[in-house]
């Protein structure tokens, strides 16, 4: 195929006459039959770069992802044009999993979803053989696969695999938003790719503008900042902890500023309600945890407010990057007080306890689930964090980070949150149903409802969605809840509400603690790089000489990147900066360069010295109008030295 069939797909799919940034590029590279990795920012298209190849080759895309609520809304999108997609995802029952399987087998489906943990299912694999052609392999969130990278997750690394198990060459395109160079190897690597091959976009975002702010109350800096946004955007309030969330949405709903809240405590349901109002503009400001965001595509985000910093440059650039996806002026805020050194510096310690204590977090766990020496082999448990860590004295958040490690360490496996939708089974015939709920409007509108949506509820148990219901009905979700309760009481149904419970599964038997091994690349190797990343973020958020933008894309291996003249720092640099100064040394850097030769930096910053004599500027203002004349071409540079234009 041409570029203008391509343009012709996504015309008629998407309604756009053209492509943005290097999506034609990437796109080009996978009908090649090329392994690509595509580094987009945040907004920048990722979807139609894997969507629109698929439909111009023959076959089935496997797209990989760990964003469950990602399938379905793009499952649910595709399937709005008449595209044929599917999505395997944990909750759905047997027969769901298998009419999924006999659709790609089957029935010419172009796309299905799945998650990096069901490479490992032999289910998978056995109906893999039988999908008659494969014509790409999508990972999305690729940095994921990198030990080196800031989300490392190790299921990824079981997703080179299917390029063993499926028969014939398959193109793999892998899509990231946040990656540093040694990333970018390690994801080539780790995928396995036939050759590198890398198509970037710059990282650069110039309607966003990146702001720390000192401040010794949060709090009220927060307040200030959204009272004086206007218009009709919206804004997200980052911070670490659930208990946070809840009290600066209070506070700032006491404030006349609408918030929700947003954590992954809250039931499934709640959640779903919670980024609807946000969604739809009921409330402004979402303040949550780093739970929210992922597979969120609002445009109209005017702020993203960061109350405590991240782990990461990465976690940072991620988070913020969901300001300004419209284009239009946006900004991402940074509050720091100097306090926040030594809670940073904490992190490292809870982040990667000392491996004595991740022993006896095991040895613990194992009371705590009843598990006796040599046994547990493949069980499953629910695991209360919460429970536990008060049962045996703990602090949640570093015995949490214990497990992680022994998950990583291939002992257990433990998952924070899982997604159990709501399943319902209607156990009467029909003719009984109807004569049973004569008497129950609301019951009686709920139970049509449901008949009309749902297929298969008298045969057996079915995935519902109360906030569908809520929605087709007029009730709350609430109301929908008790309804049914109310018709299991009764015998009508049987209903098994969602939950989000967490679970630990023994993926060895049960060993003494002092048998536990912590290689160097789980613990010691993963230990510097965290604390790494720990002191980059520190000294992004400290230091006040060089542009935040240009320290980001510096970070991502940019190469020169130019000042924003936007961030806090280049507007104190501009404010500080007189126009009789910025003349006087341009002035001079022009007198130095009249001899039409080459001269280094040293060299005219110590002319300018020795003529003005004045001591009233900076480096910083030297450089400022030197990135100025450079960029108005009224001087030129090689690298290293400076001449006329």
């Amino acid at each position: 195929m041409h570029n203008e069939e391509y343009l012709q797909i996504l015309k008629d799919n998407w309604g756009y006459d053209s492509f943005r940034g290097i999506q034609a590029e990437i796109i080009q590279s996978i009908c090649n039959q090329r392994d690509t990795l595509g580094l987009m920012p945040t907004g920048g298209g990722k979807s139609i770069c894997f969507q629109i190849p698929t439909l111009a080759m023959e076959g089935l895309n496997i797209v990989i992802t760990p964003l469950i609520a990602l399938m379905r809304d793009q499952v649910a999108w595709l399937r709005k044009r008449g595209i044929k997609a599917t999505a395997i995802y944990s909750g759905m029952n047997r027969d769901e999993q298998e009419r999924a399987y006999a659709n790609c087998t089957y029935g010419k489906y172009k796309f299905l979803y799945i998650s990096p943990e069901r490479i490992a299912s032999a289910t998978f694999r056995d109906h893999l053989r039988l999908i008659p052609h494969i014509c790409l392999i999508t990972v999305d969130e690729a940095h994921c696969v990198s030990q080196w990278g800031y989300d490392f997750r190790p299921s990824y690394l079981k997703i080179a695999q299917l390029r063993h198990i499926i028969p014939y060459h398959v193109p793999l395109l892998a899509l990231t938003a946040t990656a540093t160079p040694r990333v970018v190897s390690d994801i080539q690597t780790q995928l396995e790719f036939g050759q590198n091959n890398v198509i970037s976009m710059s990282f650069e975002r110039k309607n966003l503008a990146y702001i720390v702010r000192q401040t010794a109350d949060k709090t009220r800096e927060t307040i200030n900042i959204l009272s004086k946004m206007h218009g009709n955007g919206s804004a997200i309030v980052y911070t670490r902890s659930r208990k946070l969330t809840a009290e600066i949405a209070q506070t700032l709903n006491k404030n006349q500023i609408t918030a929700e809240n947003y954590h992954a405590g809250l039931n499934p349901t709640e959640k779903n309600h919670r980024q609807e109002l946000w969604t739809n503009g009921k409330v402004r400001v979402m303040v949550a945890t780093n739970a929210f965001g992922m597979g969120i595509d609002k445009p109209d985000v005017r702020i993203v407010i960061h109350y405590n910093l991240p782990d990461s440059i990465e976690s940072y650039f991620q988070e913020a990057g969901r300001a300004g996806r419209d284009g239009e002026k946006a900004y991402a805020v940074l509050l720091y007080n100097p306090t926040d050194n030594k809670t940073m510096n904490q992190r490292i310690a809870d982040k990667y306890p000392e491996p004595q204590y991740i022993r006896q977090t095991y040895e613990d766990a194992c009371h705590f689930l009843a598990i006796g020496m040599g046994e547990g082999l493949g069980h499953m448990f629910d695991f209360s964090i919460e429970k536990f860590a008060t049962f045996f004295h703990h602090y949640p958040p570093r015995a949490n980070s214990a497990l992680n490690i022994l998950t990583h360490a291939g002992y257990i496996n433990y998952q924070e949150e899982n997604n159990f939708r709501s399943r319902l089974r209607i156990t009467l015939r029909k003719d009984e149903l109807y004569h049973l709920t004569a008497g129950d409007t609301r019951a009686d509108k709920l139970l049509q409802t449901l008949l009309r949506q749902y297929t298969g509820l008298f045969a057996d148990y079915t995935e519902i969605d109360e906030i569908a219901l809520a929605y087709r009905t007029g009730y709350t979700p609430e109301t929908i809840y008790n309804t049914l309760k109310d018709l299991q009481a009764q015998g009508i149904v049987n209903y098994i509400p969602r939950r989000n419970t967490p679970t630990l599964q023994m993926l060895t038997p049960r060993i003494p603690p002092d048998d536990i091994v912590l290689r160097h690349e789980i613990y010691d190797d993963r230990k510097a790089d965290y604390a790494w990343r720990i002191k980059l973020m520190l000294n992004y958020t400290t230091k006040t000489d060089q542009c935040r933008s240009q320290m980001l894309l510096k970070y991502f291996g940019e190469q020169d990147p130019k000042p924003c003249r936007q961030c806090d720092v280049c507007i104190a640099q501009r404010k500080q900066l007189t126009t009789e100064t910025f003349d006087k040394i341009r002035k001079h850097i022009l007198n130095i360069l009249a001899d039409n030769q080459p001269h280094t930096i040293d060299e005219l910053q110590t002319g300018t010295i020795d003529e003005l004599q004045t001591g009233t500027y900076t480096r910083a203002h030297f450089d400022t109008v030197l990135r100025t004349m450079i960029e108005e071409e009224e001087i030129t540079t090689d690298g290293t030295k400076i001449m006329r234009t």
